[in-house]
C-alpha cells in the first residue's frame, strides 16, 4: 500500500495578508520579504510572500522603501487604523452615505454608540480650538 503524504492545508488570501501585516508588526523597524518569509516559518515561497506584500502595498496597508536591490517593508499603520481605513473604503462606494451610516449607527450596541457619541463630541470641541 502506497503512503498518502498529506498535503499542508492551503491558507486564504485574507489569512496569509493578516499573518504578513502581524510579523510586519512583530519587527522593530523596516524589514525585507525574506525576513517575513523567515518569521512565518519558511513554509511559504518567497514569491508568495512578495505577492502578499505587493498586494498590501495595493491596498495601503504597507509601505515600501527602496533598501538594495531590493525593498523594506513598513505596516502603514495599526490595526485599529486599518480597520477604520477598510470602513472608509466601504463608506466611499456607496452613493447613500447617509443611509449607510445611519443603519451603522443604530445597529450599535449601547456602550458602542456612547463611545461614538463621546468621540464625535470630542472632535467638534477640537474644532473649535
Amino acid at each position: 500500500m502506497a503512503e498518502h503524504r498529506q498535503r499542508p492545508r492551503r491558507r486564504g488570501q485574507g489569512e496569509l495578508e493578516a499573518q504578513v501585516l502581524s510579523a510586519l508588526r512583530e519587527a522593530d523597524g523596516p524589514v525585507t520579504a525574506g525576513w517575513v518569509q523567515d518569521r512565518l516559518g519558511g513554509d511559504l515561497a518567497y514569491t508568495t510572500v512578495i505577492t502578499i506584500l505587493t498586494r498590501l502595498l495595493a491596498k495601503g496597508a504597507v509601505t515600501r522603501e527602496r533598501a538594495g536591490r531590493s525593498f523594506s517593508w513598513t505596516p502603514a499603520s495599526d490595526q485599529a487604523g486599518l480597520a477604520a481605513r477598510k470602513m472608509r473604503k466601504m463608506l466611499d462606494a456607496e452613493s447613500d452615505r447617509e443611509a449607510v451610516l445611519a443603519s451603522f449607527v443604530t445597529g450599535l450596541g449601547p456602550d458602542d454608540e456612547r463611545l461614538l457619541r463621546e468621540l464625535l463630541g470630542q472632535s467638534r470641541s477640537e474644532g473649535e480650538d
